[in-house]
């Protein structure tokens, strides 16, 4: 469905081999099911969780650097004294907010500092949340994409950027699959102290539960108008349409391997599918016309001795 102001693709998944999957799981709650009386539908993947999946197809974990496709866009690379790889903004949870970003050190400058001056923030004055989101184009455009929150009491605003993307998966007509194994200990099966299931002795058996399904759904809403609402030039609102397009073509051409017992195919599609590459080229053609907006790849210095150290 594609409107002046969403764009929702509706995919349906199926299992790659045979009809079991493992949705997710909360430790107190387990699988999260729901729906109307008779009817057990399943959430198989989270909203959080496919954002965290989507921003994954932007970064290539054997090169510690971003995808190929992507090169010429910055983002915050964070590193230790020695100047060693740790993380980025593209991997950390809270993106530009990350607790390495805002305890490290740029220039030796303290994280907290250059990235509440690079914001725009002030005392007294109202929060301009288009500076804003033009600061967060020009450090990390991924950003938003995907939403970030600045929770720093001691800034003189908290900006929030939501996602303007929102993915899910869900379950149809879902039904347990449950079954069982056992761990076997060949040479010791009575266990005693010191040599317990603990440490790994003893034979131990355990139960597994899994799902099958009448239909996996896979959602995806692009919110347009918050696209917009940044306030960007046009070229710079069409690379994040680019790089929305970029992550969902590749999510969806790679498969989700989403655990080990959930390793989904896409069946069928409703709405028009992003191609990656064809995402990538138009990426490749909008960033030397974004040129102006769009900054280098700050490399921040993280030692563990901020704020959390103290």
């Amino acid at each position: 469905m594609n409107t002046p102001h969403r764009t929702v693709l509706t995919v349906q998944l199926r299992p790659l081999v045979g009809s079991r999957f493992q949705p997710t799981g909360f430790p107190d709650l387990g699988a999260a099911e729901f729906g109307p009386a008779g009817e057990r539908r399943l959430l198989v993947e989270s909203a959080q969780s496919m954002a965290n999946r989507l921003e994954a197809t932007t970064w290539d974990e054997a090169r510690a650097d971003q995808a190929e496709p992507l090169a010429g866009l910055p983002y915050v690379r964070i590193v230790d004294g020695d100047g060693q790889f740790l993380s980025s903004s593209r991997l950390e949870a809270h993106r530009l907010a990350s607790a390495y970003i805002m305890d490290g050190t740029l220039a030796g400058v303290p994280g907290r500092t250059w990235l509440a001056e690079a914001l725009g923030l002030a005392g007294g004055r109202p929060l301009d949340h288009r500076a804003v989101a033009r600061a967060c184009f020009r450090l990390d455009p991924v950003t938003l994409v995907h939403g970030v929150f600045f929770a720093q009491k001691a800034w003189p605003w908290q900006p929030k950027i939501a996602r303007a993307v929102t993915s899910f998966i869900e379950a149809t007509g879902a039904a347990p699959a449950v079954s069982g194994g056992v761990k076997r200990d060949v040479v010791i099966n009575e266990v005693a102290e010191g040599r317990g299931t603990a440490e790994g002795y003893g034979t131990v058996p355990h139960h597994r539960v899994e799902y099958t399904a009448a239909e996996i759904t896979g959602y995806f809403a692009i919110d347009h108008d918050q696209l917009r609402s940044y306030g960007l030039p046009e070229p710079a609102t069409a690379l994040l349409r680019a790089l929305i397009d970029f992550e969902i073509g590749t999510l969806l051409e790679g498969g989700l391997r989403l655990r080990t017992a959930c390793d989904l195919v896409v069946a069928t599609v409703e709405g028009e599918r992003p191609e990656a590459a064809e995402a990538a080229a138009r990426i490749g053609k909008l960033v030397p016309e974004c040129a102006d907006l769009l900054g280098p790849v700050v490399e921040v210095s993280w030692t563990g001795r901020g704020k959390a150290a103290k």
